[in-house]
């Protein structure tokens, strides 16, 4: 099984950004997580990063058909990207929208999330053991949509 991970705007800035939020853990050091939780788990993972919605929208078109599903962190474009919304419903493949906060507990714009219908699910709040749950959740699911 193959899974990309496609993390959105400033993820690479953690462990520099607001720590009391986002915690003291690197970007660097999330993906050493994901990947050894990939390996745990027999799945073959890649970990992509873009600042650009454009870019995000590239990604998930050039790699759809080349892996069983993805967990997208789409960071602030979570509340306003209809362009990743339309793009992830137009790919048959399972999304899993991952937050490393619990964006229901945090300012009120941040509480909707608009890219979320498109997914098959949202893990929010478990800093980087939702990247875990995702791929678990991904594992089971085997790539099967509810399509």
């Amino acid at each position: 099984m193959k899974i990309l991970v496609i993390n959105g705007p400033n993820i690479n800035f953690l462990g520099i950004r607001e720590k009391e939020i986002y915690g003291q853990m690197s970007y660097e050091e999330l993906c050493s997580y994901i990947k050894k939780q990939a390996e745990n788990l027999n799945i073959d993972v890649e970990i992509l990063h873009s600042n650009v919605e454009g870019e995000i929208i590239n990604i998930i078109q050039n790699n759809y058909d080349k892996v069983d599903g993805i967990i997208i962190n789409p960071g602030a474009y979570t509340h306003y990207s209809y362009a990743i919304y339309d793009c992830i419903k137009s790919i048959n493949k399972p999304v899993i929208e991952v937050h490393l906060t619990n964006i229901y507990a945090r300012d009120e714009f941040r509480q909707k999330s608009v890219t979320a219908p498109a997914c098959v699910g949202v893990i929010s709040g478990f800093k980087e053991i939702g990247y875990k749950l995702a791929l678990m959740a991904l594992k089971d699911i085997g790539g099967n949509t509810n399509d």
